[in-house]
């Protein structure tokens, strides 16, 4: 029985559903923000057309600016949690998005048929000012990233309908 959590999560969707199922990557340097923030988009728009998973190069904790930023959109992730990209060795993906250069640079050989697609956005971590005007960064890259997986899903999930 597998003790992650997101490895319940595939385990439990895999059962559920007997058709075939996409499965979804995201990958980025801490999956900590763009990452997650893809994560739950890709939830939100996929529904139950594929099983989507995030993960990091690095693990840096979910931060919770992209929880609260997300939570204004109505979309629940702190639940999240921040996972190793070696976590995940063992499923066979057919799609892998690396959400920044730094993960795309280092990302690990994944056998099989995946789909590779790159988008560096700006990390909201990084950016600097007051709360508001941090907060401004995160909101505007949460709607970068909602754009991206919303044009995601309808160009590459139909047939998976």
């Amino acid at each position: 029985m597998p003790k992650n959590p997101k490895q319940k999560y595939a385990a439990n969707q895999a059962a559920a559903n007997k058709t075939i199922m996409k499965n979804i990557l995201v990958l980025c340097t801490g999956n900590s923000c763009r990452s997650q923030i893809a994560e739950g988009y890709l939830k939100h728009f996929a529904g139950s057309k594929a099983n989507i998973y995030s993960a990091g190069i690095e693990t840096h904790g979910v931060n919770p600016k992209a929880i609260k930023t997300m939570a204004e959109d109505d979309i629940d992730i702190s639940n999240h949690t921040s996972n190793h990209v070696d976590e995940y060795a063992n499923i066979a993906f057919d799609y892998l998005i690396t959400v920044c250069d730094n993960a795309n640079e280092a990302c690990p050989y994944f056998p099989g048929n995946v789909k590779r697609f790159h988008y560096n956005f700006p990390d909201p971590a990084k950016a600097r000012g007051t709360e508001d005007e941090v907060m401004g960064e995160f909101r505007k890259v949460r709607e970068q990233i909602k754009a991206y997986t919303q044009q995601f899903v309808e160009q590459h999930l139909t047939e998976a309908q």
